[in-house]
């Protein structure tokens, strides 16, 4: 509703009665993979969520007949909890995956006619499903290539387990195993500012290794690229909502929480405009520092420790021709600040002309810059890096800025993501920043919210439902 206010509902907070309620706070992916397992078990839930949509940082909006993407979103084969998400609510046709990792790279530092070079797997096992590829990838000189594959074996042979790689950062240990600063800009940056939203220098080794690890030295297959060809509010929160309404979820959206208590008899107050609900468990699944105000005193040993978590910007660039000008669903790009390019043509429902999106990571010092200056700096690299926007015309520019995007990935990142339980009984974390291993992703989201689920169900003692994700069955 409008003014925030829920509809009055007897107390306890869900026009169904009896048995367990949760209260999950937040709309996002965790939040709604909590709410979605919890109710699955049997458990009353109602979902509040401050924005007037569901899907959190992954999200759509209409801009005229254009439907527009916040910014672009990718999924690998391991991201095996954000699968399990689309099949929940039955989305995963429409955002599949690759039958086989082909990722085209332009460096424009070489000649036209010699810019193009590919990353791609053979259906060979670990890890020699790569091995063509690097021996032919054009951006990098024979030698830089022989020393990334002794490098890569070097990764693979790493315990994620190790605490110390959290403190140590991903650049000195490339430059330590024999990492130029070009193949770091040609090959691992290429990857890791994508998944990370950081540069190896700024990037945590344990966190740089767990992608690498996991997305390309477990599984032949674990890094093909999946992303949705229909509009994300598609499948976060249209179908998302859909799902819940079927699950018996209360969901209400524009509804801010103001603060939660623990009552004398153990169970919470949750406070809204208009309402206090009554449960017996809260998952928290909203960005650490609203987290960090809602908690209370107790909850953490050292609440603090959220608010040292950074975060990291990505701009997002959208440019609508008047002509088709890439013929690849997407481009990398070396020698241009031009990072990724996606076309989203038919997901926006264009139905003529083109429209491209320009994923920009570690976008810090462009995230406030004006959208003419982004204009007269990313028009003319579109010229360099695609020959046909030579002669199009451009009908749309504009941009979309998401200034927490993701946490920063940062060395040391790691001590301060906190768990899924609290100190105070019946009260769990849920988001991308809690420590689930994985950086700041849609995988990562649904991972903490299933956590956040399984340790509510523990104490709630309801069995977890059968067809919730098991993370045993991710990626080593």
């Amino acid at each position: 509703m409008s003014d925030g206010t829920l509809p009055q509902q007897p107390h306890g907070g869900t026009a169904r009665t009896g048995g367990r309620h949760a209260v999950v706070v937040g709309g996002g992916l965790a939040g709604l993979t909590s709410a979605l397992a919890l109710a699955d078990a049997g458990v009353r839930v109602t979902l509040l969520e401050s924005r007037p949509r569901l899907g959190g940082l992954a999200f759509s909006f209409q801009r005229g007949d254009l439907t527009v993407d916040n910014g672009q979103h990718v999924y690998l084969r391991c991201c095996t909890a954000y699968r399990w998400f689309l099949d929940r609510v039955g989305g995963a046709h429409l955002a599949p995956l690759q039958s086989r990792l082909d990722v085209p790279v332009l460096d424009l530092a070489r000649p036209e006619g010699r810019r193009l070079g590919r990353l791609r797997r053979d259906p060979l096992p670990v890890p020699l499903h790569l091995g063509r590829s690097l021996a032919a990838y054009p951006h990098l000189s024979l030698a830089e290539r022989a020393r990334v594959g002794r490098a890569a074996l070097a990764l693979r042979s790493l315990d994620l387990a190790d605490p110390a790689l959290d403190a140590t950062d991903f650049g000195s240990w490339l430059a330590a195993h024999g990492q130029s600063a070009r193949a770091v800009e040609a090959l691992w940056d290429l990857v890791g500012v994508a998944t990370l939203n950081a540069r190896a220098a700024d990037a945590s080794l344990g966190l740089a290794a767990m992608v690498f690890k996991t997305g390309l030295l477990s599984d032949p297959g674990a890094a093909d690229i999946g992303w949705a060809r229909v509009p994300l509010g598609e499948l976060h929160d249209r179908l998302a909502r859909k799902a819940l309404d079927s699950a018996g979820v209360r969901t209400e959206v524009r509804t801010r929480v103001t603060s939660l208590s623990l009552n004398e008899n153990g169970g919470w107050s949750v406070q809204v405009p208009g309402e206090t609900l009554d449960a017996d468990a809260v998952v928290l699944a909203v960005p650490q520092r609203e987290a960090h105000d809602l908690l209370p005193a107790g909850a953490l040993d050292a609440p603090e420790r959220l608010l040292e978590i950074g975060t990291a910007p990505i701009l997002n660039i959208h440019v609508r021709y008047d002509r088709k000008v890439l013929a690849a669903p997407f481009v990398a790009a070396l020698g241009t600040p031009v990072q990724w390019v996606f076309d989203r043509t038919e997901a926006a429902g264009v139905e003529h002309g083109q429209y491209l999106a320009l994923s920009q990571s570690v976008a810090q010092d462009e995230i406030d810059t004006p959208v003419a200056d982004l204009r007269e700096r990313y028009l003319p690299e579109l010229r360099r890096l695609l020959p046909r926007t030579r002669g199009a015309e451009v009908v749309d520019f504009f941009v979309t800025r998401e200034r927490t995007a993701t946490f920063a990935p940062a060395p040391g990142v790691g001590r301060l993501r906190p768990g899924a339980r609290t100190k105070a009984p019946g009260l769990y974390l849920a988001g991308a920043w809690t420590a689930t291993g994985w950086p700041a992703t849609m995988e990562s989201a649904v991972r903490s919210g299933v956590s956040a689920a399984d340790a509510a169900l523990d104490a709630l003692g309801r069995p977890r439902p059968t067809r919730l994700f098991v993370p045993e069955e991710a990626a080593a």
